[in-house]
């Protein structure tokens, strides 16, 4: 893949070499003006100029060669695998043994599931799936620790999301303690209605509790896995959140209890089928892709490569058509000058 990567470059440092070249002609030619025409009272400030070309072409070629190694040295960092379910080994805990997350992209969520929302209304999974992408979070609302760091740090970028919940996308977090009633899921709601403080979030950001049923569905169609521990009477499982399409399927997920508020956008456009968004959204989509293996998105440093010339030629074309129509301009004015 390296390679790969470096034979694009060499071809496109090939092409910008064919224009430094280029530009070395017309300094040639406008050192021959300045000696034999009566013109040459302009060659001066036109060498300059043509030289400040050069000295671009050579910052591009070196800001190239940087972005090119840059690239390819974060795509071939080793990065941490997913929190995916392991086999049992020997030395770790037996309730730590079948806890993760598998990933089911392009999976359909069971939408017509029933659940409880914070008023004790039965409610269908897909009423939240009104056309738009929604996050979902699982956690259990007496947690003492990890859920509540979970939902920390999703409202902390969704905090700095210039979308709207209940605008562009929903949340939806769901209990899979069945202990837990739509009197503790209204406490923890109204806790984090008064953190993100946006209009209309209370109507696009639910948070719904259930029976072991109902539950145990979604989590096996999402591939979250854990264990209820007797001894502490808590849950053990891992930590992470999924986009889901409008359509409810599966589309990306996001680990740990820390999401980046960039990663969370594009998974967000990605799921809506680019509804939501902007151009410069588009372009970013062009340069960065999910990775499924690490929850994140990554330079393509192909794609980037190619924008990246795509760019710098037509901005050095560009440059040698204004100083030759400049340079056009001042000639005609010097001959009227010399008549």
């Amino acid at each position: 893949m390296v390679r790969g990567q470096l034979s694009l470059v060499r071809g496109q440092l090939s092409l910008v070499c064919v224009l430094w070249s280029v530009v070395g002609r017309q300094w040639s030619a406008v050192a021959g003006e300045s000696a034999f025409s009566a013109r040459g009272r302009f060659a001066h400030s036109r060498r300059r100029a043509i030289g400040c070309a050069q000295r671009m072409i050579a910052a591009g070629c070196l800001g190239l060669w940087v972005l090119v190694f840059t690239a390819t040295a974060q795509s071939s960092l080793p990065q941490p695998g997913p929190l995916q379910s392991a086999p049992p080994q020997e030395g770790r805990p037996r309730i730590l043994r079948d806890i993760g997350i598998e990933q089911r992209l392009n999976e359909l969520a069971p939408l017509d599931l029933v659940f409880r929302d914070e008023q004790g209304r039965s409610v269908r999974l897909g009423e939240f799936f009104n056309g738009k992408p929604v996050i979902l979070a699982l956690v259990y609302y007496n947690c003492p620790m990890l859920c509540n760091q979970v939902l920390n740090g999703l409202a902390s970028s969704l905090d700095v999301l210039k979308f709207d919940v209940g605008k562009e996308f929903n949340v939806v977090t769901v209990s899979f303690d069945p202990r837990d009633t739509p009197e503790i899921a209204a406490a923890k709601k109204e806790g984090y209605m008064a953190r993100y403080k946006r209009a209309g979030a209370a109507d696009g950001w639910h948070f719904l509790s259930g029976d072991s049923a109902s539950i145990e569905q979604l989590t096996n169609s999402v591939g979250f896995k854990y264990e209820f521990d007797e001894k502490t009477n808590q849950f053990a499982h891992a930590s992470g959140i999924m986009i889901l399409t409008p359509q409810g399927k599966l589309a990306r997920y996001f680990y740990g209890i820390e999401y980046a508020p960039k990663d969370l956008r594009l998974g967000l456009i990605e799921a809506s089928e680019n509804k939501i968004g902007t151009p410069v959204d588009a372009l970013l989509l062009y340069c960065y892709h999910y990775d499924p293996t690490t929850g994140k998105y990554g330079p393509v440093v192909m794609n980037i490569m190619k924008l990246g010339g795509i760019v710098t030629i037509i901005g050095i074309v560009a440059l040698l058509l204004l100083l030759r129509r400049k340079s056009a301009t001042r000639m005609e004015v010097g001959v009227g000058g010399v008549a």
